[in-house]
Formats: C-alpha cells, structure tokens, sequence
C-alpha cells in the first residue's frame, strides 16, 4: 500500500527534533500518561465527549487543512472529521464496559480478568485519512488510561499539529497526546525507548517490516494495518444498479487513494459484459476538478509520485495484454489528476492482477464461475476485506466465510465502524482497531487470582451492609 510509506529525510517537514528533544518528549509523555492512568473512566470520557464537540464545531476549519494538505474532496473531509467525532463518543460511553474486571470461575476462592492501560502507544500514520486514522486508535488508547505519541506522514504536518492541539483544547493533559515532528529515520529510535510501550502503524508492507522488527527487537506489541487489493465479488444475481452506484463510491472516493476501496472487480459471465458497461457510463459522468468547490467528484492524487507510480502500474499491464476501457492516463491539466480508469480482462500474468493500485483504477477480472471468484478473490497475498453481491443473502453469507479477509461486507461498501473490528490478515497485517477488540489491543489483559477467603476490601463492605441492616450507620 502507498500511503505511509516510510518517507526519505528529503520530504520530511523542514524542522524536524533532534534525538534529544525526542526523548525528553518521550519522558514527558510517560509522565503525563502516569496520572492519566489513575484516573476514572468518568473523567476520561469528559475529556474525550469534549473532544467530540470540538470537532463538531471546528468542522470546516480542519477540513479545509486537509484539503490543502492531500487534495481530499472538502465534503469528504467534512465527513472524516465527523467520523473522528463519532468515535470519540462511542468510546466515551462504552470504554468502560469494555474494560470492566471479568469474573472467571476457577480453583481460586475470586479469580478475574483485568485490562490495566500499558503506557505510551506511537502511531505512525498515513496522509490519505489524516484525522480518521488518527482518531481510530487514539480514542480507544486514551480511553483506556495510555497515553498517545504520533509520527504522522511528512505531507500532513498541518494535520498532526491541528490534532495535538485539539486533544489540549478538549482538556486532556499536557503531553498526554503529542505530535512527534520526526524524520522516519527516528522512528526505531522512538520504538526503542523505554518510555514507549507498544506501537501501532498504518501504511505500507515495507513499512510493516520495518516496524514490526523494530517492535519485535523490543519485544513490543505492534499492530499493523497494511496495504489492500480488495475483490468486489459480483455474482449472477447481484442487484447491478446497487453494485454499480457502490462500485463507483468504493474505487474513486478519495481519488481511489483508500486501503479498503474496492480494486478487483471479479465478475462472473452472466454480468460482467454489463456490468462493466454500466460502470463506464457512470464513470464518464464524474466530475473532475477543484476539491474545493462542492460539485466535484474526482481531485487530484496528493502526490506527483503516487501518480506517476501508478500510471506506470497501468501502462505495463496494458502492455500484458490488459484492456483500457476508459482513461488509463494522466489527465493534461494543472494539478495532480489521473482520470477515473477501467482495465478490464486483467489475468494473473499481469502487474494489475498481483499489486496494489492506490488510485482510481478499476481492476476487472473475468471468472467463468463463482468457484473461479472464490479462488481468484483469495489468490493475493493481501487480506483486508471484500465484498459480495447478490440477492441470494442466505447463499452469500455462506460464500462470504470461504473469502480470505479480515471483513466480507454482503450488498454493501466496504467501511470502517466504531462497533465492528476492523483489521486485516496475511500482508494487510495484523491486530484489530475499533469495537472492544481494538481498545483490548493495549492494554495487559491481566488475570488476578485470590485463594480462598474474602479480601480485607470485601469484609468491610460486608461489616458496612451489616451495619445498615443493623441500623448503626447514619
């Protein structure tokens, strides 16, 4: 995947901190997260539905940063920043359910299952959600009594300070959350630190090794969510004018720049000739231009670079014999736009079949059965979701458990949810962010065992109820 691609020291933000005012930062967080820890889950949602409301009211101010900073389409910014909203106040209400101590039966007279906060959390983050994917796991982290230390993407610097400073405006503690203006060159050395404690990345397979070697040298918990080629699996009976209007939201929203947008389009016989047909219709219909102005549907890619890469994706598939139905090539016009593309009768002998393409590039591949689409949907080393269309939801759901994929959403787009994990498997990487399965990520999952026999805490809450029952407290 494309986006937090370890950048060179030559992209970084002009000012980047020495190793020293790193680790002094570092020290400073582990302190602030010290006391954090000892607050009430009460307390911390305070701080965190102040959060939400902030976000609310700053809306546009932050839209427009992200605007400037990676080209998104000002209402699809809008919506991030609600969206980050939306998380603050599921967690605010439910993170201390999902922390409660669990009573477990076993051989001991009390036995149960605490979650106790590790410490400080570092997310190195990408630029294609600059907020969301912030949010996705600092909300759950904080919430949960640790404290947050970002390396977001060198393109974003805006974002990461508009983020620090909202999280000190929403009243959480100085040094609680902090930006870390850093080469990706430090980020091992940050990793290494005594003061971090696990470490949670967004971004690109190289991007994964690297820190999930750095975390394992440390033997520091990592979760990593990688790269993406998701099949969107349209079968014989599929409601086409649902799998079109999707398929258009799912490739080419954000400039198809997305981990989790649909990138294969694997059609069975009896629709793929409409299909296909039908989505470049649609597609001719987008509006291409200003992601400033409220009527455009494409922007620019946020980078020259993930252009040229990408358009050099398509031209050599081209050349192993893909089909380009539509675009397919850089659009001649001030600006970083690469027209909304088709390549269709892609095989595994081409780059298109095996490789990401962070853009906004369809990929179609024809399969003579639904046996065929299970096969080619699982034949990637990816494994981040998918999708299935059909108006048959019972045989669906039965198809949906043979997909190799952390997700399988059934007559829907693809989405991250508060209330659902969201993670991948095999190169899409590993862990699980949102729900209670991402809050549980960080923190020591902790058993507490007592033999036998009331603790001293017990038999005074016993000796108070029998007091009152004896009437002897006011």
């Amino acid at each position: 995947m494309l986006i937090a691609k370890m950048p060179s020291a030559a992209n970084q933000a002009s000012e980047t901190w020495s190793q020293q005012r790193l680790q002094q930062a570092l020290a400073a967080s582990h302190a602030a997260q010290a006391t954090w820890a000892t607050t009430s889950f009460e307390q911390r949602a305070l701080s965190m539905t102040r959060m939400a409301e902030l976000l609310r009211e700053r809306r546009d101010e932050f839209a427009a940063i992200i605007t400037a900073e990676m080209s998104k389409l000002s209402k699809e910014a809008r919506a991030e920043v609600e969206k980050c909203a939306l998380n603050c106040d599921y967690y605010a209400v439910h993170a201390e359910h999902f922390l409660t101590d669990e009573a477990v039966r076993s051989d001991a007279g009390k036995s149960y299952v605490s979650y106790v906060p590790l410490g400080i959390i570092l997310g190195v983050m990408p630029w294609n959600f600059p907020f969301w994917q912030v949010f996705r796991f600092a909300a759950p982290a904080l919430m949960a009594g640790n404290g947050v230390v970002l390396k977001h993407a060198s393109n974003v610097q805006r974002c990461a300070k508009a983020i620090e400073t909202i999280f000190r405006d929403a009243g959480f503690p100085e040094h609680l959350f902090t930006h870390l203006p850093i080469s990706a060159s430090q980020v091992a050395d940050a990793i290494a630190s005594p003061h971090v404690h696990a470490v949670t990345l967004t971004g690109s397979e190289p991007a994964g090794k690297s820190v999930g070697a750095a975390a394992g040298m440390h033997l520091k918990k990592c979760v990593l969510e990688l790269g993406g080629s998701d099949p969107f699996i349209v079968l014989a009976d599929a409601d086409l004018d649902l799998a079109v209007d999707q398929a258009v939201l799912s490739r080419y929203s954000n400039c198809g720049q997305s981990c989790i947008a649909a990138k294969r389009f694997i059609l069975v016989p009896d629709i793929a000739d409409e299909f296909v047909s039908r989505l470049k219709q649609k597609i001719a219909t987008l509006k291409i231009g200003d992601p400033s102005d409220e009527t455009t549907q494409i922007g620019p890619m946020a980078r020259s670079d993930l252009r040229d890469e990408l358009h050099l994706q398509v031209k050599e598939s081209i050349a192993q014999g893909a089909v380009a139905v539509v675009g397919c090539t850089p659009l001649d016009r001030p600006g970083v736009f690469y027209a909304p593309s088709i390549l269709d009768h892609v095989t595994s002998k081409m780059r298109a079949y095996h490789e990401e393409f962070f853009g906004p590039v369809a990929i179609v591949i024809r399969v003579k059965d639904e046996a065929e689409a299970a096969r080619v949907a699982n034949d990637t080393r990816f494994g981040l979701a998918s999708s299935i269309w059909s108006r048959d939801f019972d045989h669906a759901e039965e198809f949906a458990h043979d997909i190799q994929a952390g997700a399988t959403f059934i007559n829907g787009m693809v989405k991250s949810d508060p209330r659902l994990p969201f993670g991948g498997i095999k190169a899409s990487g590993f862990g699980r962010e949102l729900s209670y399965h991402g809050i549980r990520e960080f923190v020591n999952v902790k058993t507490i065992w007592m033999r036998e026999g009331k603790s001293e805490r017990e038999r005074r809450e016993g000796e108070r109820r029998n007091a009152e029952r004896r009437g002897d407290v006011q």
